[in-house]
């Protein structure tokens, strides 16, 4: 008997499953079963080719019974007593009894049952050929049904490596489900092979445009509202003309119309945190109270202040203030609908040490005592990410310099208040403004961290990814592929990188084909933009380099994805004080392949955790997801996340499981996509998440996977309370004895440039700096050797 193995969250939560084009086909037809019912005695108390399965604290029992749907006998499984755990009966997992299964098919599973209890779901188990037998998803919850009832759904698309699969129905609550004739087939490639719409390049790479019409305000925070627009936040835009002059923007981009409106903006929102909160409102916390003095002896600093803007009337309002300043905050949501922030600056340039946490309940931010402190400082924009048992994942991306102590990622515990590095992290110091994203199926618990630099030692940026299995009993980073190369301009026109050269100020974008986009890029600190695209596949391991973005998207630059399944690019604010305010569009191959499926109606948009939700298309698709809408900076978007919903079909009609954990999709408004076999998607439905029901959950932990639980790393608990932490006034990388405070001549140049004034002015002048006047009397980079309050002159340059 199965002791230990557990399913993943309830059946709901199950990997990419597709479509069922019709009921699944008679026994008689192509049933892969071995007695599918029951009626075959085998040894023992079981029939052949069934198995007793299960684990946890349970009183449980199997019982062949003459109540069938056909023939004399089905199976019964019945629980009188649970304090943890399931029992099922499964397919037994031999060469025998299990059905042999192609890696990249898919199967439709069908089933007569009866249950007295809605705690049950269709377990999936597959042998990999070099792993053996191990869990692989909860595909379906059985309705309780008194009368025998008929459920079907499809499987996911075989993982490589995967030769049988067993299956079965688990129960996991006081009750009884007894199920009968059970069937699987393999399901036919009905859709025809896409015709391409573009030229062949752009079939295979898609294609890339530049919008006529440029972003109106320096934005470097975007975040996509539930009505299909996009709030694109400056602030001053990294200007301190503009923040001396009290301008402070917004705009609101209508993808429909290709328009812009620029909004009233109360605060310099530059580099701010940002969440969309339940109700589909934007929170927006902290943000720029002050640029560094000219000569750098004072850095930047974080005010306390908070808004909400609504998309409705596209105007902010103020909140309660929050209780530290944090410049460069993180924001995640929470499965309750709340908010967790770290790190950030303060309001007089130290960095915060205190966690701030956003009610939803009360809306208001919570003052200190209630609210869990480790006093520990996380540093700028850390990327912490939602587990599903609602533990948080720091991944080790951030921005400006050097990583936290230690391995450079861990896992938070907010209950106990505990923080334990997880290892694995290759140079966990050259991570700045690298991505990481939780990789598709959220339900795969998979983190995806890719590229980085440091702004401090300046090196060439690198090609590394790592990717960590957060459902381990004790997970690690591994090394995944590196980045693919592309072209840098390092001043004098586009070369091809070489040796190791990769990027920092990566953008990665989840995609509803279920792979994810990276793109934009530079080689060192605000400078020598990088132009290379791909596609990782989260299935392969592997990259596809793809178009590149035509525009230079360095830093304060973002990529996100539109709900018609394009990808918007903005920004780009050199070291010499510039602003890129053209747009790209990327119109990726899923785009390029013929005509899309669509949803034709959405039977109802509220939806709560546990649900099967109907929709209706116009044509068979193979897969369902929810994707949240991106509220990405930096790098920056630890709440984007794409969730599976296991479907079952009726013709046009399919029935969508909904997840009944609140952790694998915290409470919002997300972007709902059907995709075809091709991985064409649909234009995306906005749907509406509610958290409370699920809250009320009892049970909602049955099915979460051991995972995590038997960490190894250093565990640290809450330490002294102290008010912050000492951080450099260089912190962002500049060096503040040149020019104005809009530009940014690096601290370290890169390694190439050598340590001379003509080396390094003629590096400023093919990074078109321009003028540079010395702030003060020191001159750290000699760059004023005769000191006339003028940096790079010709007399700086003449040998003495």
């Amino acid at each position: 008997m199965r002791s230990r193995r557990r399913p993943a969250l309830l059946a709901v939560m199950g990997l990419t499953a597709g479509l069922l084009l019709s009921t699944p086909q008679p026994a008689s037809a192509a049933n892969l079963i071995k007695n599918p019912g029951f009626e075959t005695a085998g040894t023992g108390d079981m029939p052949y080719c069934w198995s007793k399965s299960g684990w946890g604290d349970n009183d449980f029992s199997f019982t062949t019974t003459a109540d069938a749907h056909s023939g004399t006998k089905a199976m019964k499984v019945e629980l009188t007593r649970r304090v943890s755990g399931d029992r099922k009966a499964l397919v037994t997992e031999s060469t025998a009894c299990a059905p042999v299964v192609t890696v990249g098919k898919q199967y439709d599973l069908g089933l007569w049952y009866k249950s007295t209890t809605p705690d049950t779901s269709l377990t999936l188990f597959r042998h990999d050929t070099t792993a053996g037998w191990q869990y692989w998803t909860d595909l379906k919850t059985l309705e309780p049904a008194g009368a025998w009832t008929q459920a079907s759904v499809r499987t996911p698309a075989v993982p490589a490596g995967t030769d049988r699969i067993s299956w079965g129905v688990s129960v996991y609550g006081t009750g009884s489900a007894t199920t009968d004739d059970y069937t699987m087939d393999q399901v036919a490639d009905p859709v025809p092979d896409p015709v391409c719409t573009g030229t062949p390049a752009e079939c295979a790479n898609g294609r890339w445009d530049v919008l006529p019409t440029k972003n109106p305000v320096r934005s470097m925070h975007s975040v996509v509202l539930n009505n299909g627009k996009v709030l694109l936040i400056a602030g001053s835009g990294n200007s301190e003309e503009q923040f001396k002059a009290g301008t402070f923007t917004s705009a609101v981009y209508n993808p429909a119309t290709g328009t812009y409106k620029v909004v009233p903006t109360p605060k310099d929102m530059f580099c701010a945190g940002h969440v969309q909160l339940q109700d589909g409102r934007v929170l927006v916390m902290s943000g720029n109270k002050g640029y560094p003095t000219a000569d750098g002896t004072i850095g930047y600093q974080g005010y306390k202040d908070s808004y909400i803007f609504d998309p409705v009337s596209e105007t902010y309002s103020k909140t309660n203030d929050m209780n530290d300043g944090h410049w460069y905050p993180s924001a995640t949501a929470l499965g309750n609908g709340d908010v967790i922030s770290f790190g950030g600056l303060k309001e007089d340039s130290t960095g915060s040490v205190t966690a701030e946490l956003w009610s939803d309940a009360q809306q208001k931010w919570l003052p200190t005592w209630q609210v869990n402190q480790t006093w520990s400082y996380w540093g700028l924009y850390p990327s912490m990410i939602l587990m599903q048992d609602g533990r948080l994942f720091y991944s080790g991306s951030h921005t400006f310099g050097n990583n936290i102590p230690g391995t450079g990622s861990a896992i938070y515990d907010y209950d106990a208040n505990t923080i334990t590095q997880t290892p694995g992290l290759q140079k966990k110091d050259e991570r700045d403004q690298s991505a990481s994203v939780l990789l598709p199926p959220a339900q795969d618990q998979k983190v995806l961290t890719l590229g980085g630099g440091n702004i401090d030692s300046n090196p060439d940026a690198n090609r590394l990814t790592d990717v960590i299995d957060l459902k381990t009993a004790n997970p690690a980073y591994v090394a995944g592929p590196p980045i693919p190369q592309g072209t840098v301009d390092l001043g004098n026109g586009k070369v091809a990188q070489t040796g190791t050269q990769g990027k920092m100020y990566v953008s990665a974008v989840l995609l509803p084909d279920g792979k994810v986009l990276e793109t934009g890029g530079a080689l060192h600190n605000r400078a020598d933009p990088v132009f290379e695209s791909s596609i990782y596949d989260p299935a392969s391991n592997t990259f596809d380099p793809v178009a590149a973005d035509p525009q230079a998207r360095g830093y304060h630059s973002s990529s996100f994805l539109l709900p018609d399944g394009r990808v918007m690019s903005t920004g780009d604010n050199p070291g010499n004080g510039t602003w890129n305010h053209n747009v790209s569009i990327y119109t990726p191959p899923y785009l390029l392949k013929g005509a899309r499926p669509a949803i034709t109606s959405v039977i109802d948009t509220e939806w709560t955790y546990g649900d099967t939700q109907r929709i209706t298309v116009d044509r068979p698709i193979a897969k369902a997801e929810l994707i949240r809408p991106a509220a990405v900076t930096h790098s920056s978007d630890p709440n984007q996340r794409f969730v599976d919903l296991p479907l079952s079909v009726d013709g046009n009609n399919v029935d969508l499981n909904v997840t009944s954990n609140p952790n694998m999709a915290p409470p919002g408004w997300y972007m709902l996509f059907a995709v075809d076999a091709n991985g064409v998607p649909s234009v995306a439905k906005w749907v509406h998440l509610q958290g409370p029901s699920a809250l009320s959950a009892t049970d909602a932990s049955a099915h979460v996977h051991s995972f995590a639980d038997d960490l190894q790393g250093k565990v640290t608990e809450p330490g002294k309370k102290r008010t912050s932490q000492k951080v450099s006034p260089i912190v962002s990388g500049c060096d503040r004895h040149y020019g104005s405070i809009n530009v940014c001549v690096p601290t370290a140049f890169p390694a190439e440039v050598k340590k001379t004034t003509a080396a390094r002015c003629a590096w400023l002048k093919s990074n078109d700096y321009g003028r540079l006047k010395v702030n003060g009397k020191d001159d750290p980079l000699r760059l004023d050797r005769n000191k006339d309050g003028v940096a790079c002159g010709k007399k700086d340059l003449t040998r003495r």
